[in-house]
C-alpha cells in the first residue's frame, strides 16, 4: 500500500513541475507592450563630385579596322585631354566604362544586309573639380566626341552626413515615443527595435550638346569656346528615414 502511495505522490509532484514550466513557458512568450515611431531628418548640400559619360563614336561603311582606328584616336586625344585637366592627387579617374564595335543591318524581306561598321568608346570623367565640368564637356566635344550620356552629381561626405541625420532623427525618435507613452500612461522600458536608412535626390540638369561647338571645320586644334557650356551642380538633398519601437511599462 506504500509503495502505492510513494507511487501516485511522485507521479503528482511531476504533474505540478510540468504545470508550473508550462506557464512560465506561456508567460515568456507574452509580447510585452511598445510604441512605434517614424522620424526623418534632411539637409541641403553642394555636391563636390561630378561624373560625366561621354561616348566616342565612330563609322564606317566597309572596315570595322577603321572605324577601331578612327574611335582610337579620337578616343586617345579625349582620353589625354580631360586626363590634363583633372586632379588625380584629389582622387579624380579618366576611365572606360563601356567599349563596344560591331556590324549594323537592315531588314528587308527577310535579307540582311550590312549597312556600315559602328565602333562606341564611352569614356568617365569622375573630378572633384565641378566648376570646370562645362570646359570637360566642350574640350570632348572640339575633340570629337560625339554624345554626352550623363552627367551625375555626388557628395565625397555621405557617409558621415547620413549619420549625422541619422542620430537627429533616432533623437526626435526617442522624444516623440517619450511623449506618446507619458500621454498613455506609461514609460519607455528599452528599445525594440531600430531600423534606418539614408537617401539622396539631387537636380540633375538636362545636357545637350550646344551647336556652337558642332560647327562644321571643329578640331582638336579649336580652343575651347570662350564661354563654358552652363553646367550647374544645384543642391544634394540627402534623407534619414528611422522606424524605431520601444517598449513600454
Amino acid at each position: 500500500m506504500k509503495k502505492y502511495l510513494s507511487a501516485a505522490l511522485i507521479a503528482a509532484l511531476s504533474i505540478g513541475f510540468i504545470s508550473s514550466g508550462a506557464l512560465k513557458a506561456t508567460a515568456d512568450v507574452i509580447e510585452r507592450g511598445f510604441i512605434s515611431v517614424y522620424t526623418s531628418a534632411n539637409t541641403e548640400l553642394p555636391p563636390d563630385i561630378v561624373e560625366i559619360n561621354i561616348s566616342v563614336q565612330t563609322e564606317d561603311a566597309k572596315s570595322l579596322q577603321k572605324a577601331a582606328e578612327e574611335n582610337k584616336l579620337v578616343s586617345d586625344k579625349v582620353y589625354e585631354s580631360l586626363s590634363g585637366m583633372i586632379n588625380k592627387k584629389n582622387g579624380d579617374f579618366v576611365k572606360t566604362s563601356n567599349y563596344n564595335a560591331s556590324p549594323i543591318y537592315s531588314y528587308k524581306n527577310d535579307k540582311k544586309n550590312l549597312i556600315k561598321y559602328q565602333v562606341s568608346n564611352n569614356v568617365i570623367v569622375h573630378t572633384k573639380n565641378i566648376q570646370d565640368a562645362g570646359k570637360m564637356i566642350d574640350k570632348a566635344i572640339s575633340l570629337g566626341a560625339t554624345n554626352i550620356n550623363d552627367i551625375s552629381f555626388s557628395i565625397s561626405s555621405y557617409d558621415k552626413q547620413c549619420d549625422e541625420l541619422l542620430t537627429l532623427a533616432a533623437k526626435k525618435a526617442y522624444t516623440r515615443a517619450q511623449l506618446l507613452a507619458t500621454s498613455a500612461g506609461n514609460q519607455l522600458n528599452g528599445i525594440k527595435n531600430l531600423n534606418g536608412s539614408c537617401s539622396i535626390t539631387d537636380s540633375r540638369p538636362q545636357y545637350r550638346m550646344l551647336a556652337k561647338n558642332m560647327v562644321a571645320g571643329a578640331s582638336a586644334d579649336s580652343s575651347v569656346a570662350e564661354s563654358a557650356s552652363p553646367i550647374q551642380g544645384g543642391v544634394i538633398k540627402l534623407f534619414a528615414n528611422l522606424n524605431a519601437s520601444y517598449f513600454v511599462k
